[in-house]
């Protein structure tokens, strides 16, 4: 946007009606070198504000948005003609909530939607089992959509931020939704079943046409190996190895971890915000510097 300077006042109630409409949006702060405090806001279709030099604003528009895809906020230091040394920017992301979308409104599904709306997601329930897909069975759930996968993936925008867990155990329901997600570019994609279910279902995917790196992408049997028996530890499993991908981790135990033993969302042991004190340049550092020209 151009024209007079936005005040604070603007750029915050334009970031909170982003939120509010679940758009993915950033906002970057100026916190060493150049004019310090500049804000810049980064929406889809419009900035707001600027960083005090242009071609710096179109550097940090241009790292935004693999930020927001990686859920990530970073401070990064880029070149700047007329400045010795490099301007460092913090970036911070705001995507929107992470989905999650069960196929098969079966036990396990109603302690997952539940943990998982706790834990931040969106959760979609689908199922075209009337009796099985109710709000008495999942008050927690965003949306309940009785009908066959088919119908819907129809309904439903499967973006990078959305998780796929397919418990319904049944080949009628379980085979349509893997072959409507596997070629979407949903983060996580798993299969309730035995270790000979699931090979089962690769045959048979491979023979309905479905490639071979489609197919590698289901994670079945779904979840991380902790002998989960009841539906409650199921559900745990399912959300550990779901949280573990989000976060870049393998899921073992952290006895034998090596590096950071918290996510990058604790501002104990990632990056916080710098301008409250809690700033971390090195790994903003490791990425290099950027050239804003």
């Amino acid at each position: 946007m151009t024209g007079l300077a936005p005040s604070r006042v603007e750029i915050q109630a334009r970031l909170e009606q982003a939120l509010a409409a679940r758009i993915p949006v950033a906002i970057a702060t100026v916190v060493r070198g150049g004019q310090v405090g500049a804000k810049l806001l980064i929406l889809p279709e419009e900035t707001l504000g600027g960083l005090g030099d242009a071609t710096l604003d179109a550097a940090v528009q241009a790292d935004a948005p693999d930020l927001l895809a990686r859920e990530r906020s970073q401070t990064r230091p880029y070149r700047v003609a007329g400045h010795d040394e490099p301007v460092e920017v913090f970036i911070e992301t705001f995507p929107p909530p992470p989905t999650l979308l069960i196929f098969g409104a079966v036990h396990v599904a109603q302690p997952l939607s539940r943990f998982a709306k706790a834990l931040g997601f969106d959760v979609i329930v689908s199922d075209a089992r009337a009796k099985l897909a109710t709000t008495e069975r999942f008050p927690d759930a965003d949306r309940i959509i009785q009908a066959w996968p088919d119908d819907t993936l129809e309904q439903v925008e499967i973006r990078p931020n959305t998780y796929v867990a397919i418990l319904s155990h049944d080949p009628k329901f379980d085979e349509p939704a893997l072959v409507g997600t596997l070629d979407t570019p949903a983060a996580y994609i798993g299969a309730i079943g035995s270790r000979s279910t699931n090979e089962d279902r690769r045959r048979r995917l491979a023979a309905a046409g479905m490639s071979r790196e489609q197919i590698a992408r289901m994670r079945a049997p779904i979840g991380l190996d902790i002998g989960a028996a009841t539906p409650e530890e199921m559900a745990i499993s399912i959300l550990g190895e779901i949280i573990a991908l989000r976060r870049g981790r393998s899921g073992g135990s952290l006895t034998y971890a090596t590096g950071r033993i918290r996510g990058e969302d604790d501002s104990t042991d990632g990056e916080g915000n710098p301008t409250d004190g809690n700033q971390d340049r090195a790994s903003g550092d490791a990425e290099g510097v950027a050239a804003a020209r």
